[in-house]
């Protein structure tokens, strides 16, 4: 397929074209899609250009427009006209492609903005039925994703950058409710027109799921605690096709460049150190344990909670007993050979650096630290 993308250098554009590309040169291997050639077209490119694009393509993605111009007759220009112009081509050439447009629920109301795009939406439809082409109108609500402009028409780019930069946020009324769709979840859909297996809403208009509803207070706070998880090490929900994942992955692009690091407090003393990684409320916590040679830590045993650890680094031994009982078993670890070991409850348990140089240990808990709850019992095995 030779694809036509008109906008190619918009926040759509750019995450749809990094798409097409991985598609075109095989680093993605999801979708059964042979492409051929990807033409760009954006404000930088010339009729020319768009006359020799026209005369050739399989399909088009109509994503250009205009939506912050300076004057309302821009709105105009840019979303109808240029339409218009598109469409004139495509019959001048005789070329029946299907089109892909990319509309806005704002369609119908009563401003320059939702006139002009109708206009556009009309002059593809008429079109449609001229040359018997295959015309997807999509609707869509608010997108958010990576490399959408902050401080332009985004609400969670603009607050995503703020907030990672320090800046303060506005909001008027904490309130309203927004839908949101993820620029993701767009694409996807996109290239299921591609391919002809669109998802179809009402009267010939097509839409992209799922739309995640929030309110503009909810959002202010979810970005918020974005910010605040590097110091609280509250690793966000990731639930599959989840807003909040979909969130966190958008906010860490807006991050500055000079903070994409940050550091963690190391409880150091003579027999190594312990450091917490990350928390979560639903599946606990990972940490990182350092233990100089000939160092035994831990001697200590759980009612509830239980641990993995895995040494990743240096040699050593993990010793068990369950508490009502004289036997101690024992497991030799490696860095050389990864292998993780489950602890379980009711044994006392230790972990000993039997090597010459640092033992260095992953170790996962099925709970979050809970100073006042710390289900930790001493007891040497």
């Amino acid at each position: 397929m030779k694809i036509l993308v008109t906008g190619a250098n918009g926040f759509i554009g750019k995450n749809l074209v990094s798409t097409l590309k991985n598609i075109k040169t095989g680093k993605d291997r999801t979708r059964n899609i042979y492409i051929e050639d990807i033409y760009t077209y954006d404000i930088d490119s010339t009729i020319e250009d768009l006359m020799k694009y026209t005369q050739v393509c399989d399909f088009v993605f109509h994503l250009a427009g205009v939506n912050r111009p300076k004057e309302a007759s821009e709105f105009y220009e840019g979303n109808a006209s240029f339409t218009e112009t598109l469409c004139s081509l495509l019959k001048e050439y005789d070329n029946h492609c299907p089109i892909l447009i990319s509309s806005s629920i704002q369609v119908g109301r009563d401003n320059d903005y939702g006139k002009s795009k109708k206009e556009g939406e009309d002059y593809l439809l008429n079109h449609g039925k001229t040359m018997n082409s295959k015309i997807y109108i999509y609707r869509l609500v608010n997108l958010f994703g990576k490399w959408c402009r902050p401080n332009y028409n985004s609400v969670v780019a603009t607050w995503c950058y703020n907030i990672a930069h320090g800046l303060d946020i506005q909001i008027s009324d904490s309130s309203v409710e927004l839908p949101l769709c993820y620029i993701d979840d767009v694409v996807d859909e996109f290239l299921n027109a591609l391919i002809g297996h669109p998802t179809k809403c009402v009267e010939g208009i097509y839409e992209v799921h799922p739309i995640h509803d929030i309110t503009l207070g909810k959002l202010a706070d979810l970005i918020q605690s974005f910010k605040e998880s590097r110091a609280t090490l509250m690793t966000p929900k990731m639930e599959p096709d989840s807003l909040e994942k979909k969130l966190y992955s958008t906010y860490l692009s807006y991050l500055p460049k000079d903070q994409f690091s940050y550091p963690l407090k190391m409880n150091i003393d003579q027999r190594g150190s312990f450091t917490e990684f990350l928390k979560t409320k639903e599946y606990g916590q990972v940490s990182i344990n350092i233990s100089k040679p000939g160092i035994t830590k831990g001697q200590h045993w759980h009612h509830s909670k239980n641990e993995k650890f895995i040494v990743v680094s240096g040699q050593g031994l993990i010793q068990f007993r369950n508490i009502y009982s004289d036997e101690v078993i024992e497991y030799k670890v490696s860095g050389d050979k990864l292998e993780v070991i489950d602890i379980p409850t009711g044994y006392t348990h230790n972990i000993i650096n039997t090597g010459d140089n640092d033992m260095v240990t992953i170790m996962w808990a099925n709970e979050a630290f809970d100073p006042e709850h710390p289900d930790t019992y001493y007891e040497e095995v």
